[in-house]
């Protein structure tokens, strides 16, 4: 009698479902920086700040556990401090801002749905405590992309990412970042 009651009960019970991953994360963010070909003697290398003042990113990405593609946007905001670039003639560092908007796709590489590598590109705010040759600015808008891995552990996401920036237009710089961030809806 017990065995028909669990077959009854297991055949009512309808399909399992995936489990829903946390699609919203907010974090914090340090990495190192540096200009790559002319710019890296023009605004040096240096640091993304991960506490004063915090560097920080927020996303949205909603996938299922079942899922092995999904779609991510996300926001950062980073503050850096660099060293022996020759444009620091004021003080003796270039400290910056930058704020980066992009849209991306997540691949799980496996089975496990806890790890995720990420493509995105998107648009980027760069600005600067001195002007930065040839142009003489110290603002500057371009494009952005940015390839990582990510991993759910202990209810944050970790997040691996090394960053071209400012594509065309501006300073480009290469930065390899790494975040955690608490997640949730």
């Amino acid at each position: 009698m017990r065995s028909v009651l669990v077959l009854v009960a297991t055949l009512a019970s309808g399909r399992a479902h995936a489990d829903q991953l946390p699609p919203g994360s907010l974090g914090l963010v340090m990495g190192g920086v540096s200009g790559t070909n002319a710019d890296s003697k023009r605004i040096g290398f240096g640091y993304y700040a991960p506490l004063y003042p915090p560097s920080f990113i927020a996303a949205w990405q909603p996938m299922s556990s079942e899922q092995r593609v999904g779609w991510a946007v996300r926001w950062s905001t980073l503050f850096g401090t660099l060293y022996t670039g020759n444009t620091a003639r004021i003080t003796t560092n270039l400290l910056t801002i930058q704020m980066d908007l992009t849209l991306g796709i997540r691949v799980r590489p496996g089975v496990d749905p806890s790890r995720y590598v990420t493509l995105r590109a998107g648009a980027e705010l760069f600005r600067t405590n001195q002007e930065i040759p040839p142009i003489n600015e110290r603002a500057f808008f371009g494009p952005i992309a940015s390839v990582g891995f990510e991993q759910y552990k202990w209810g944050f996401l970790f997040d691996f990412d090394l960053q071209y920036g400012l594509i065309a237009g501006g300073p480009q710089m290469l930065a390899f970042m790494v975040g955690a961030s608490i997640t949730g809806p």
